[in-house]
């Protein structure tokens, strides 16, 4: 079996001289922060998403952290979240002092499940956070129609979706606030970024002023009002992005259709070559929906071949693939581990999921070569046992 020359990351950044030449011509100008470049990528990823304002802020976690205190939630509030999901969905709650509450997903897709969202609201139930997990819109629908139920704010960990869409509607649109990640492995990239998009105008003035210490105004606002008073209103974090990097951003945005294609290509390949590969699992796509393909998530049956995942982990990376895991669901993690067994879907198909490479520097061949790799591992020539 061959093993590949270099490892196939699951996910890497795509840079090319244009954007280059965006970050040098920042680099030139008068404003490297708090500068036009920043306002320019907002306007730009809100147009793109169909929001009407955007935040831009220095993480994904960033921007699900100034979400929660947009919508005032602080002790006492209880925030549903789902079980499987990067660990910030979850502490952006508990930075406000807030309480996150953990819902099960659905086997299928591993979204969260609305049913289960339902039985856990209770009296201290402020928000519902439901992630697009992979780059699949959650089931907004019956979201939206649960939140409106209880008047609970509905907001979206979009970090996996940009570019997704659910019945045409575009992810941006379809909770009361959408947040996006712009890390390397994301869909576009500006370094470490991110992004809150809203259609209220009054939490997107409360989200500037807490990237910005709490401050009423800005270095830009300043300095072209000629003026330097300033009032700090409320508490606030240094969660500016750089027009450095908000140039990057919006240098890859221009890209970003054409990636969204190649990675529903490669998506479609595999769907297609895993067909023969019993006991190896792509997740289920709903209906009506345009999946962003941030991950391409496997489940690996060990009855079918008496290869688990973490087997499966072990030889793929022998074979120089980079085989990821997303992610150990919430309830298996320390810090919540009150929690656990209450989800028993996600604590279960946590120990099968497998994630496998996908990003638009992939290939065709190279997904073949993925897919063969899984075949020599599973006819046990690779690696024997668990780890």
């Amino acid at each position: 079996m061959m093993v590949a020359d270099e490892m196939i990351p699951y996910g890497r950044q795509s840079i090319d001289e244009s954007d280059v030449q965006a970050v040098v011509e920042v680099l030139q100008s008068d404003w490297l922060t708090t500068g036009p470049t920043v306002d320019a990528f907002e306007r730009e990823v809100s147009r793109f998403t169909g929001a009407e304002h955007g935040v831009a802020v220095n993480s994904g976690t960033a921007a699900l952290h100034c979400a929660m205190n947009a919508i005032g939630v602080g002790p006492g509030d209880e925030v549903i979240v789902p079980a499987m999901t990067f660990v910030a969905t979850a502490n952006c709650v508990s930075y406000q002092g807030g309480t996150p509450v953990i819902a099960d997903v659905r086997p299928e897709t591993l979204l969260i499940d609305p049913e289960d969202v339902r039985r856990r609201i209770t009296s201290s139930t402020r928000a519902i956070i439901a992630v697009d997990y992979a780059g699949q819109p959650a089931e907004w629908d019956e979201l939206r129609s649960i939140a409106d139920e209880h008047q609970l704010t509905l907001v979206a960990d979009g970090c996996h979706a940009l570019g997704a869409a659910d019945g045409g509607r575009p992810v941006g649109t379809l909770a009361d606030m959408t947040a996006f990640s712009f890390h390397p492995v994301k869909h576009i990239t500006t370094g470490e970024g991110g992004m809150v998009v809203t259609g209220n105008p009054e939490w997107a003035e409360s989200m500037r002023r807490f990237r910005n210490h709490g401050m009423t105004t800005d270095g830009r606002q300043r300095e072209e009002g000629s003026a330097w008073q300033y009032d700090v209103t409320g508490m606030g974090w240094n969660y500016r992005l750089t027009d450095i990097q908000c140039a990057l951003g919006s240098s890859q945005l221009k890209r970003l259709p054409g990636w969204l294609d190649v990675r529903d290509r490669l998506a479609c390949r595999y769907s297609h070559l895993l067909r023969d590969v019993p006991g190896v699992d792509m997740l289920q796509i709903r209906p009506d929906v345009r999946h962003a393909w941030h991950l391409l998530v496997v489940t690996i049956d060990k009855t079918v071949h008496g290869v688990g995942r973490n087997a499966m982990f072990k030889g793929l990376r022998s074979l120089g693939i980079g085989a990821n895991v997303h992610y150990r669901p919430l309830t298996c993690l320390t810090r919540f581990s009150s929690a656990a067994g209450q989800c028993p879907i996600a604590e279960s198909l946590g120990e099968r999921i497998l994630t496998l490479p996908l990003h638009q520097q992939v290939t065709e061949v190279q997904v073949e070569h993925v897919v063969d790799s899984i075949r020599n591992v599973l006819s046990g020539t690779t690696v024997q046992g668990e780890l």
